[in-house]
């Protein structure tokens, strides 16, 4: 992907901007106005693949992200690669502007969330607007369209900022999954350390259909590792499952997994099989690695043909 531009959630200075400069291999980076845009010119063929936030380990899933991958009415994407950027925020202002002088607060609205309880205890008097992204609120204040932002150091140095409060987020050690996305093609070879992400669609609403979905995942010993609903637009009630589980697509017990959920769901998107940032994985339960599947299919097969079983 080198030679190949990517889109990110801009414009630079973002947390979007910081998490796609830690990979040169995505290729070259070009700013984009929205998560939607960004994924929209994925599939114009406009750019080959965009990187776009898809969690955060205070405020959760990204819905622009989750949503737009999962909408069925547009062609599928697929995930290639995940970021994992440790999010810190500082509240930027116009050189000589005071605290008492703050009137408008610009940020993302995951940013505000999570740093909610200090603008409220610091800067209870200020009106909090959000932005598409932090950067763009950098960008704002600098305008002079809003007295402060809440976005990143690189942001605020980026676009001439002064900071007037440095770690205003309520908790310490925020992490922000991005994930790289692409059109559909070969998937990423296994490397032992890989996530699976997907999106289920109940084939009706009935008691224990979300049970009956989960339980082909326990009963191969498929971890799961997110899971979450979001609205279908279907109405009132009407939800679908996206989540990430341990492995990889090639795996017997994913793969297996994948074809009972294809039978149990009205629609199964596949997302991606790809490595982990972190690079853990947990190791299959016992009964449950490729090879074990491979014995048993290998003794149904020979009972099948009338030999004497193990």
């Amino acid at each position: 992907m080198s030679d190949a531009t990517i889109g990110y959630l801009g414009p630079p200075g973002s947390f979007a901007h910081q998490a796609v400069l830690t990979r040169p291999d995505f290729g070259e980076p070009e700013p984009m106005a929205s998560v939607p845009q960004a994924l929209a010119a994925v599939r114009a063929g406009s750019i080959a693949a965009a990187l776009v936030p898809f969690e955060n380990s205070i405020e959760g899933g990204v819905a622009a992200t989750l949503d737009g991958l999962g909408d069925l009415s547009r062609p599928p994407l697929q995930i290639r690669g995940e970021v994992l950027l440790p999010v810190h925020f500082v509240l930027a202002v116009r050189a000589g502007t005071t605290a008492d002088q703050v009137r408008t607060v610009a940020t993302h609205p995951h940013a505000e969330a999570q740093c909610r309880g200090w603008l409220a205890r610091e800067l209870p008097g200020a009106g909090v607007v959000l932005t598409a992204s932090t950067s763009t609120a950098a960008q704002e204040v600098r305008a002079e369209v809003y007295d402060a932002a809440v976005c990143a150091p690189a942001a605020a140095e980026l676009y001439g900022l002064a900071v007037l409060a440095d770690g205003v987020e309520d908790s310490t050690g925020a992490v922000t999954r991005f994930v790289v996305v692409a059109r559909p093609g070969e998937v990423t070879v296994p490397t032992g350390i890989d996530r699976t992400t997907l999106v289920l669609y109940e084939r009706d609403d009935h008691p224990g259909s979300l049970l009956a979905m989960l339980t082909e995942f326990a009963v191969r010993g498929v971890n799961l590792t997110r899971l979450e609903s979001r609205p279908t637009g279907g109405g009132l009630g009407r939800y679908c499952f996206s989540l990430d589980c341990d492995g990889h697509i090639a795996d017997a017990r994913v793969g297996e997994t994948m074809t009972a959920l294809a039978r149990v769901c009205s629609e199964v998107r596949f997302l991606g099989s790809y490595p982990r940032a972190d690079g853990g994985a947990a190791a299959p339960a016992r009964g449950m690695s490729d090879a074990d599947f491979t014995a048993a299919a290998e003794w149904l097969a020979a009972l099948r043909r009338g030999e004497p079983g193990r």
